[in-house]
């Protein structure tokens, strides 16, 4: 695996879409495996999307300020980006109301963001709302300062893949991460689909998983789904263990895999899946963040925290 730096998107513009709110703050390009089936990338006839415009890259406003009451993460203050790290991060009763909690957070940030939704309005007017939210919740927003990023939430709209501008928060030294696409102004159908059918493959992720599981089993899942409905998983993101620390193991792969490991009651982490309706290639901006597919085409993703069970799984970031 390659680690790559992340990366914001800086576009506040007017186009009719889909926007996603997310928090993905690094980037793994996982060798493709040879041999694995790849999904037919073609939408039918009927449903091919409208031509429209690419992104137009606007301008970054400086990072909003969060009181000094608030705890930083030990991350902020560096431009480096941390390590994933290597523990895997377990959960006793005591922690798992701290991870409840923050992860509560970060699913009625994530809905609100959602409700500032509209033409015309700026991914920074969405940021500084969703920035002052969070801080008179007492809680510090993740992605502020993760590895020099300078946004509080994340807006990755049509073809960005991720890493927009994040969307996360970590209250009482505990991360909560997720996110979710919506569609902003008049979409066609073919977008729909592709919106639905990515949340569709989260849930069916999601539903494979307790104690005991591989964790190949999530991608796999995912994979079918997407393949039957004609969309392409990206690969170059993944999800990851989440709590105490922003980033850590186990890595969590949303394509076909022969990844070893098993789930852990008592383990949290993320599954986060993106579907493409062409390329699941991306290419980088040069801002050193913004992820976008190669061909244009349109993205989305779906995001949520977890906590594994003897029998199943605790959606954590569920309003």
């Amino acid at each position: 695996m390659e680690l790559h730096r992340p990366a914001p998107l800086l576009s506040g513009g007017r186009g009719k879409g889909r926007t996603c709110l997310q928090k993905k703050l690094f980037l793994v390009q996982a060798k493709r495996l040879g041999g694995l089936e790849k999904a037919t990338t073609r939408s039918r006839e009927s449903e091919q999307p409208k031509k429209r415009a690419p992104l137009i890259r606007g301008t970054v406003s400086p990072p909003l300020p969060v009181p000094g009451s608030i705890p930083r993460p030990p991350y902020v203050g560096t431009k480096d980006v941390p390590e994933i790290a290597k523990e895997i991060q377990m959960h006793d009763k005591e922690s798992i109301v701290h991870m409840r909690a923050a992860c509560e957070l970060a699913a009625r940030v994530l809905e609100y963001a959602g409700t500032l939704v509209k033409p015309s309005v700026t991914t920074d007017e969405i940021d500084k709302a969703v920035h002052k939210m969070i801080i008179d919740a007492g809680a510090y927003p993740s992605p502020l300062g993760y590895g020099g990023f300078p946004k509080s939430v994340c807006t990755s709209v049509n073809e960005c893949m991720c890493h927009g501008i994040p969307d996360s928060r970590e209250l009482q030294g505990y991360h909560g991460d997720t996110s979710k696409t919506f569609l902003c102004g008049e979409v066609d159908e073919a977008s729909k689909r592709l919106v639905n059918v990515t949340e569709e493959c989260l849930l069916r992720g999601i539903s494979t998983c307790k104690h005991g599981t591989s964790f190949k089993k999530i991608g796999r899942r995912i994979s079918e789904h997407a393949e039957r409905h004609g969309f392409g998983v990206v690969e170059c993101f993944v999800g990851h263990g989440v709590g105490r620390v922003f980033h850590s193991e186990p890595i969590i792969y949303h394509q076909r895999n022969n990844k070893p490991g098993q789930m852990v009651e008592g383990q949290t982490f993320t599954i986060e899946p993106i579907l493409s309706m062409g390329s699941i290639d991306c290419d980088m901006w040069d801002d050193g963040w913004t992820a976008v597919t190669t061909d244009g085409s349109l993205a989305a993703q779906f995001e949520h925290t977890i906590l594994i069970t003897r029998t199943g799984a605790e959606i954590l970031t569920k309003c």
